[in-house]
């Protein structure tokens, strides 16, 4: 399976350089030089994963993240000069799965879209070749959430959740060991699969995210707690 990654970057340069990287990796790219025009070729193509600038004209990154969350969990990576940890835990809020600085490596950026992919793909959501050979056999339910690891799907009081690839495998890891406290550099290396790198922050921000879904008051939170100093569990839910 060739899979489609759509750059999108208002810099010419930057789209045809990333066309030969990736081209060279054997994946296909499509170009868009602004947030519009990456949605208008996601509703006409299928993409499996999107580097997208986060300052452009006409639609920027950071709101055409959030209108592709209104309905696709592709992989998104955001592309971005602006290096705050600020504006990191800004754009994994939005719903990126990873946030790369400009300038930045290519091998670097090849080696995270790829891994990217892998997770994506085995949590389900790409069709075509599995790359992992782990079957889930069952569901997971606790209180109104339930966690179809077949289906790959999650439910909450009987509504299905979007979720992000990274957000679903916290779910999972979660769900399926309640009441177990996980630091956040256990769950960024169960996760991730990498070593733990600005990990509480990182964590955190999609622990809020998923909260948002899952929760009624997110804010007081019942399903996902805080261990103070120690990291987070799933505490059962009679």
């Amino acid at each position: 399976m060739v899979y489609t990654v759509l750059v999108c970057d208002d810099d010419q340069d930057i789209r045809n350089a990333l066309k030969i990287y990736l081209e060279q990796e054997d994946y296909q790219v499509l170009q868009a030089s602004h947030g519009k025009e990456a949605i208008e070729i996601i509703a006409q193509h299928e993409v499996h994963l999107i580097l997208l600038d986060v300052m452009m004209p006409v639609l920027d990154g950071i709101s055409t993240a959030v209108k592709i969350r209104e309905t696709s969990n592709i992989p998104i990576i955001f592309l971005s000069a602006k290096a705050e940890d600020t504006d990191r835990v800004l754009g994994l809020k939005m719903g990126a799965d990873d946030y790369v600085n400009k300038p930045f490596n290519p091998i670097e950026l090849l080696a995270r879209v790829d891994a990217t992919l892998r997770r994506y793909a085995r949590l389900g959501g790409l069709e075509g070749r599995a790359l992992s050979e782990e079957k889930a056999e069952s569901q997971y339910q606790n209180g109104g959430l339930v966690l179809d690891t077949v289906q790959k799907q999650a439910r909450i009081d009987g509504r299905e959740l979007t979720l992000t690839a990274i957000e679903y495998k916290i779910l999972q890891l979660l769900i399926t060991h309640l009441d177990q406290v996980f630091s956040s550099e256990q769950i960024y290396e169960k996760v991730w699969k990498e070593s733990a790198f600005q990990a509480s922050k990182t964590v955190s921000v999609h622990i809020r995210h998923l909260r948002e879904k899952i929760e009624i008051n997110p804010k007081e939170p019942q399903y996902i707690k805080v261990i103070y100093g120690l990291g987070y569990k799933m505490v059962t839910i009679k």
